[in-house]
């Protein structure tokens, strides 16, 4: 007996789902978090559902240890050693405004203050050929500092290093010989070997303030779960939906920076694939937020770029749009008219409802006051809601405004709708997507609470709620692959390409990404490698990654004609219009190692006799007898309104609505307008 076990860390629960590979049993637990030693919340939600940790074949987890560092600017001190003449280039950053219409506008202050910047001198022109020595005094005044005044990490960002790292990686062997294992340090080349001076300084910055607490706790996770007898190497979900081991992950901290939210994207890439679709909109509703990502194609919608907290880093990350919206988001009034989010009651003291201290109406209240809840069998019974509390809260703010409380209760559930709905928008209709053809999978605590009603806003006909929604993030770490990826600065204008040396360049990191998933212990026949090279137009700043089919595509007759196609299609698809006549260039070789593990099986239990409940529930100011039902009960169709209620998670089906379970156990629900 073996098992397969998934754990999502969150702020308020840890979930845990576990894979039985012998009976094909899913389970899925949570404990709450333990912010003092997270390790003690692991444990306690590992113990609900694996009894000996030797017994576990494969075990991963997602972290936010590195993010919550960086929201909540408690990450490490960082010195930042720059080429001479190149200090300020961090602290200038880019000029343009994010919110153009802010008057008061300013720029994220910087996460290494000027007076932390030290230059060496030394230079490289844009071939990577020397034009003048390091400077290794200068590097070795950088760690004295370092060891004399505390610092925690040394990023170090020179010119021209993504073409010739020799420079970085010599400035590196020095700080290692003179500082140890006491100072992080982290070489900008080994963290996005990609062009943008200031972007790969953003990237190196942030991997080193954020590197030392993944690290602490990963090696801790790690000692734990040796002591107590597991086997088998600690797996952590990159941000780019792919896993590597725990002990890449130390060396390259930065990839789990989104570590938690992605995984209920993969969940979404393998419930698209067990469905049938290729499109789907995965939405994750939790206490305080609301994540949306997309599926495109049956893939993660992923970029080679990204913003995190106004800082640019470079390296394959998830899409992910996020929102404070949630059941613990507070209602209130602002100039006469009511607001919803984005302050959350958080889970203590909790919205009304949860009868610990909680005074100020939040959605969850709102439902509670609705009927949409089972009250007493909220989280699958673990906690009894406090239905009077709920409403008290929600008829107070009522009075405030002159409302029914009914009628306040329905407005906050459609104000969060709508917000929603339109972080929806913002990845979708913005880029030129139809969400009309997507399935929505909606998971969370609270995503199938509120899928029906946000589909509806968008004109979304499916809605797919699957098999222990609010550990749906965990699951989908099961079903992702291992992932390393590579990148090759390739800058050549058309008429200068070599379809020959750029096969050749490609084959190069084929082999590399190879023997990095050889590293990473996935057996050959499970390997594979894809590819994909970065273009424009010329004189664009902008680039577009374009597949290929595989290494030696380009060096096939007619490759410049077909790939200049593909990119003219792309560009028509992002941006709405395209220039076919005009050329193009290349800028970046990218390939990407994929190592594939086999997947869980998703059969839903043996149905259980439970018989419905039946209590009032408004919708649309009406109230409907409304039966309660269990979700391990559910037989056949069934006609809305109806309340589904399970351990993880509470789905409401409006009138109108039909939903039924499939044969992998999600609840499909068809929409109604």
């Amino acid at each position: 007996m073996t098992y397969r076990v998934a754990m999502d860390i969150g702020g308020t629960f840890t979930d845990v789902v576990c894979y039985d590979e012998q009976s094909g049993a899913v389970l899925a637990s949570k404990a709450p978090t333990t912010p003092g030693d997270l390790a003690e919340g692991v444990f306690a939600a590992l113990g609900r559902v694996v009894d000996d940790p030797s017994l576990i074949s494969f075990f991963v987890h997602g972290t936010t240890q590195g993010l919550n560092a960086l929201l909540e600017r408690k990450g490490a001190r960082v010195l930042l050693l720059t080429g001479e003449g190149a200090r300020d280039v961090y602290q200038i950053a880019r000029g343009n405004r994010d919110r153009m219409f802010e008057l008061r506008y300013r720029k994220p202050a910087p996460l290494v203050p000027r007076g932390d910047v030290m230059e060496a001198a030394g230079r490289l022109d844009w071939r990577g050929e020397e034009l003048q020595p390091l400077d290794e005094q200068a590097v070795r005044r950088a760690a004295h500092r370092a060891k004399a005044e505390g610092f925690d990490a040394i990023a170090v960002t020179l010119l021209f290093s993504y073409v010739n790292p020799a420079h970085e990686i010599r400035a590196g062997e020095i700080l290692r010989q003179e500082l140890g294992d006491e100072v992080l340090v982290v070489l900008s080349h080994e963290v996005a070997r990609e062009w943008r001076e200031y972007e790969r300084t953003s990237s190196a910055v942030l991997e080193a303030y954020t590197g030392p607490v993944v690290r602490r706790y990963l090696s801790r996770i790690e000692q734990r779960f040796a002591e107590r007898g597991l086997a088998v190497p600690v797996h952590v979900m990159q941000s780019s939906g792919g896993l590597v081991n725990a002990g890449y992950a130390m060396r390259r901290p930065l990839q789990t920076l989104l570590s938690g939210p992605v995984g209920g994207t993969m969940g979404g890439v393998a419930a698209a694939r067990l469905l049938g679709r290729d499109n789907a909109i995965c939405v994750d509703m939790g206490g305080t937020s609301f994540d949306v990502s997309l599926v495109v194609n049956g893939r993660p919608d992923v970029s080679a770029e990204a913003r995190i907290e106004g800082f640019p880093v470079l390296m394959p990350i998830v899409n992910l749009h996020t929102i404070g919206a949630g059941g613990g988001s507070i209602a209130s009034t602002e100039a006469g008219a009511l607001r919803v989010g984005p302050q959350s009651a958080g889970a203590v003291p909790g919205p009304a409802c949860y009868g610990r201290g909680g005074t100020q109406p939040t959605v969850t209240d709102a439902n509670v006051v609705l009927g949409r809840v089972d009250p007493a069998w909220f989280a699958g019974g673990l906690m009894r809601l406090d239905v009077e509390a709920a409403g008290t809260a929600v008829a107070t703010l009522a009075e405030t405004l002159d409302m029914d409380p009914l009628q306040l209760a329905e407005g906050i559930c459609d104000v969060a709708n709508a917000k929603m709905a339109q972080a929806i928008r913002t990845l979708t209709v913005e880029h030129g997507v139809e969400p009309r053809e997507f399935a929505l999978v909606a998971f969370g605590g609270a995503g199938a609470m509120h899928a029906v009603f946000i589909a509806r806003e968008l004109g979304i006909g499916e809605v797919v709620v699957p098999r222990f929604p609010g550990a749906f993030s965990a699951w989908g770490m099961l079903e992702a692959d291992v992932r390393r990826d590579l990148t090759h600065p390739y800058f050549r204008p058309q008429d200068d390409l070599d379809g020959g040396d750029m096969a050749a360049r490609l084959a190069d990191l084929e082999r590399d990404a190879l023997a990095a998933l050889d590293g990473q212990g996935v057996p050959s026949g499970r390997r594979r490698v894809e590819h994909a090279v970065d273009m424009r137009y010329e004189g664009q700043d902008y680039t577009l990654t374009i597949p290929l089919r595989d290494a030696a595509e380009p060096a096939a007759p007619g490759f410049l004609r077909a790939v200049a196609e593909r990119y003219a299609e792309a560009h028509v698809s992002r941006y709405g219009h395209a220039t076919p006549e005009a050329p193009v260039e290349f800028v970046m070789l990218r390939s990407t190692g994929f190592g594939t593990f086999p997947r869980t099986a998703t059969a839903p239990p043996a149905g259980e006799t439970h018989p419905p409940a039946v209590r009032d529930v408004i919708f649309d100011g009406r109230v409907h007898r409304t039966p309660v039902l269990r979700r391990s009960a559910l037989d056949g169709e069934i006609e809305g309104p109806a309340i589904v209620v399970e351990e993880t998670a509470t789905t409401v089906i409006p009138p109108g609505c039909l939903a039924a379970v499939d044969a992998n156990g999600f609840l499909i629900i068809k929409v109604t307008s």
